[in-house]
């Protein structure tokens, strides 16, 4: 069982954790972003595949993504919420993705998040990440015009 002390800790290596992730996906930091993962991290992301499994795979998603902004990413996390125990945790949020892409369009899309963590080693790293929006059901269409 954790003691007050362990889970203060505990909870300030998350959110430090989870500040490192930001801080690299809006520099397009790579190897940054890297460091966050779990070698054996299973994604559910919004581009194809189904799945994403192992930290090698992602990283291909993560470097072609990168390259289809100018400048550094826009992004916003809305009503983070953070649940943990000794060796898991989990977190669920809003989150806007914005910037201007290399084609000249702007990006502003809303997405839904849901993010595990896993204790390894003493240290905490992403297990699992699931990134969608909702989809229209009459066309089949996503919904990337929903705001919080």
């Amino acid at each position: 069982m954790a003691t007050e002390k362990s889970k203060r800790i505990d909870e300030a290596q998350i959110g430090e954790l989870i500040d490192r992730w930001l801080r690299a996906l809006r520099a397009k930091d790579l190897e940054g972003i890297m460091s966050c993962y779990a070698p054996d991290i299973l994604v559910f992301d919004l581009l194809p595949p189904l799945r994403y499994v192992g930290a090698d795979a992602y990283r291909k998603n993560w470097a072609e993504w990168f390259p289809t902004f100018q400048g550094p990413i826009g992004y916003e996390l809305r009503d983070l919420t953070i649940t943990r125990g000794d060796d898991l945790a989990f977190s669920h949020s809003l989150n806007r993705v914005s910037g201007k892409r290399t084609d000249g369009t702007d990006s502003n899309t809303w997405v839904r998040a849901t993010v595990c963590y896993r204790k390894i080693d003493g240290k905490w790293m992403i297990a699992h990440e699931h990134v969608s929006v909702p989809f229209y059901m009459e066309s089949g269409k996503a919904s990337v015009d929903l705001k919080p």
